[in-house]
């Protein structure tokens, strides 16, 4: 690659544009060659004029090109320029023989005539008083558009967010920017508070300015919430407020008053605290605790001949309920709201089929779904009936860039249209997700949430399972025996062993729960990189790419998951010349790399397609924890590809690639809620806050056929040891209760 250069020319040709992203390839023309210029040019159009900053790279396929980091163009000044620019269609309305007419007629001084004397073109044939003004228009807003983009880089805003911005705020752009940059950081999916205060300071904007002040109170919430927190501590708050923001307390303190004023943020005295929530989530607790109370209001009749039922489900099932699974059942058919939680082996899948046998026997209509498409099929697979992810369910529809609680389809004024709603791995939803599942459940619904409570929560803010359980205000069953054919897995006991702080027996290899001692960060990765690129894949009869998953506690150091998935990068997918790459923010992207979608994209489009290449189904929206494979870089136009677990085929911008991260490795808890073949989980040291209890239960309840753990057995034994869980700020337990509480002290 050479150094980097400036060029000037004349825009001959636009080859390819996207009019989203702003991503172009077009030919300029210079006095010493034509060069093929690629990178983000938003709204340029032939015949500009154009300054750029950049490099030549030799691209493999396509040869010697110019890569454009900044750019100015210009309004074309001579009458061929001019000529051909408006010749281009860059101004709707007018055409090569209109352009040729308006030159005709005005020559060198025909923008100055549509920018500063519209009015003046309707004296040229085929354009009306009204059409004048139209194309007046146009010309304004694309001169504005690239003041704007100018305006954005000035302060260091690169042209794939500068487009970003103007895309969001159009013609506000510069007033909004340049009277609050910190509300970029609200707005801009990809800027964060750090980059906005960076902008801000470089607007001379003080560091004392209450907008910065509350932007960054705004931004340690938002932060919490990533981390499971639905509200934090008050003094807590505080204290993070002033350690980065470097500002008074008392400027905190009227920051905080004003953003509760404003309906932002609210402070609530809670078991001898104050605390402070998003008002979001605040009223996300509340409006789920009010549902949950709403529908456990409802109490149904059990059938007269409910034993005689369950009897024959026994004998045709060739099973023998315990008491604990005969009460689920009764309890889910006679309760507006019930859960059923209990570990692997305790027959939660049988209980369930049970319950919507009898359920359908009454002719009631019943709906499964999962927070993840894994689970949902494993659900399908183990009921034999559909069962679909909650987003699905809930008819997830494209989400207007202004009005975010746009999400689905279904809510309260187009509910769900069924008797009984089953949500199978509850643990893994967040309270987000729960409200918008309840708002579009009417009261009268039976609901009917499984789930391990021993399993790590959600990755989104909450910890919804837990406290609905710990309410102790609506009816849970637990089931707790182990059946036999579950306690012939060594997978299964030694969960329940771990979950229970019992430490497991690592000296036997069992025939499915396997331990290989390594003592060093080296010598793991050096018998992982051995287990999945070969013993394990002819062991298990299995592919490293989707039937092999490694479970890390952690991210970062040498057995963290963004090293590990560097070194099995290199051993699985290694470089090759016909394998396109894309580096974006230090991690390297190849086609046929193992990648995961890290947050939830509601607008994301995919297609499924048959082998024929017909699209047999479409829609919107991927999610935190879908797993893929690359399948396609193409440096022509800037994207990338992506086949998904079910088929799914989406495509990314370069820009969103901060979505995805490599799958090779992935954290315990990003692991929630699937199953895989093979789990291998690398145990050393790490942070004793990461080295718990539920986290080894969760990684080990992975796994379907073979656990294999690569480590020290003092490691595992501190972990079983730990039972302290990490805290997350949540009080929808509390919130729950002060429903029943108060409902039930005015008799309603």
């Amino acid at each position: 690659m050479e150094t980097q250069q400036v060029i000037e020319g004349i825009i001959e040709e636009i080859i390819y544009r996207n009019e989203n992203n702003g991503y172009c390839v077009c030919e300029i023309s210079m006095e010493e060659e034509d060069i093929t210029c690629v990178g983000t040019m938003l709204g340029v159009s032939e015949g500009e004029q154009i300054r750029a900053v950049g490099e030549y790279v030799s691209h493999h396929t396509y040869g010697r090109q110019f890569q454009i980091e900044s750019y100015q163009s210009f309004i074309p000044q001579d009458r061929h320029s001019v000529l051909r620019y408006l010749s281009s269609g860059a101004i709707k309305g007018i055409g090569p023989a209109l352009a040729k007419r308006i030159v005709k007629k005005f020559g060198d001084d025909s923008f100055r005539i549509i920018e500063e004397e519209p009015e003046t073109l309707a004296l040229v044939k085929g354009i009306s008083e009204k059409k004048a003004n139209e194309v007046a228009n146009i010309f304004y807003e694309q001169r504005e558009m690239r003041k704007t983009i100018i305006f954005l880089q000035e302060y260091g805003i690169s042209l794939t967010y500068a487009i970003k911005i103007y895309n969001r705020y159009k013609e506000r752009t510069m007033d909004i920017v340049g009277n609050n940059p910190y509300k970029l950081a609200e707005d801009i999916i990809g800027i964060g508070f750090k980059t906005a205060d960076e902008i801000a300071m470089k607007m001379g904007i003080d560091k004392d300015s209450v907008h910065r002040v509350k932007a960054g109170i705004m931004f340690i919430l938002g932060r919490a919430s990533l981390n499971g927190h639905t509200y934090l501590p008050k003094n807590d708050l505080i204290d993070k407020a002033e350690e980065m923001l470097l500002v008074p307390y008392e400027l905190i303190e009227n920051a905080l008053i004003e953003l509760q004023i404003n309906k932002q943020i609210i402070s609530k005295e809670v078991e001898d605290r104050v605390i402070t929530y998003n008002m979001m989530f605040y009223h996300l607790e509340l409006n789920v605790a009010r549902k949950i109370y709403d529908l456990a209001q409802f109490d149904y009749d059990l059938p007269g001949n409910v034993d005689n039922e369950i009897k024959v489900i026994e004998e045709n099932s060739d099973i023998v309920f315990d008491d604990y699974q005969r009460q689920a059942i009764k309890e889910g058919i006679k309760n507006g709201v019930i859960v059923v939680t209990g570990g692997p082996g305790t027959g939660k899948t049988t209980t369930i089929n049970s319950i919507i046998d009898l359920l359908e026997r009454q002719g009631l209509d019943v709906m499964l779904a999962a927070p993840t498409g894994r689970a949902a099929k494993r659900m399908t697979e183990a009921t034999g009936r559909q069962a679909q992810t909650i987003h699905r369910l809930l008819e997830i529809s494209f989400m207007n860039s202004e009005d975010n609680n746009n999400k689905f389809e279904k809510h309260e004024d187009n509910p769900l249209e069924c008797d009984a709603l089953i949500i199978d791995e509850a643990s893994m939803v967040d309270i987000v997700l729960m409200n918008s599942l309840l708002k579009a459940v009417i009261p009268g619904t039976r609901l009917i949430i499984v789930g391990d409570k021993d399993q790590l929560p959600s990755v989104g803010p909450g910890n919804v399972l837990k406290d609905i359980i710990e309410s102790n205000k609506v009816k849970v069953v637990k089931l707790e025996k182990i059946f036999r054919q579950a306690r012939e897995s060594a997978i299964i006991m030694n969960a329940h062993k771990i979950n229970s702080g019992e430490h497991i027996d690592l000296a036997n290899k069992k025939s499915d729960f396997f331990y290989i001692k390594r003592a060093t960060a080296g010598s793991i990765l050096d018998e992982m990189k051995t287990l999945t690129k070969t013993r394990l894949p002819k062991f298990a009869n299995c592919s490293p790419f989707d039937g092999i998953q490694i479970l890390s506690p952690m991210r970062k150091g040498l057995l963290g998951t963004i090293n590990l998935n560097k070194e099995l990068q290199a051993t699985l997918n290694p470089p090759k010349k016909d394998k396109n790459e894309k580096v974006f923010r230090d991690v390297l992207f190849r086609e046929g790399d193992k990648v995961m979608q890290i947050k939830n994209n509601y607008n994301l489009a995919w297609q499924i397609k048959n082998e024929y290449n017909f699209t047999i189904d479409e829609g919107v929206g991927v999610f935190n924890g879908d797993i893929g494979t690359i399948i396609e870089i193409n440096q022509y136009t800037n994207k990338l590809k992506v086949k998904f677990e079910d088929d799914k085929v989406v495509e990314y911008e370069y820009a969103n690639l901060e979505e995805l991260e490599l799958a090779y490795a992935v954290t315990i808890h990003k692991s929630q809620g699937s199953e895989y073949p093979v789990v291998v989980i690398p145990l050393l040291t790490g942070p004793s806050m990461l080295l718990i209890r539920n986290l080894l239960y969760t990684a080990v309840t992975r796994a379907k056929k073979y656990v294999v753990i690569v480590g020290l057995d003092t490691t595992i034994y501190q972990m079983i040891d730990n039972d302290k869980e990490i805290e997350r700020y949540s009080t929808l337990r509390l919130r729950i209760q002060e429903i029943f509480d108060t409902m039930n002290e005015v008799g309603v």
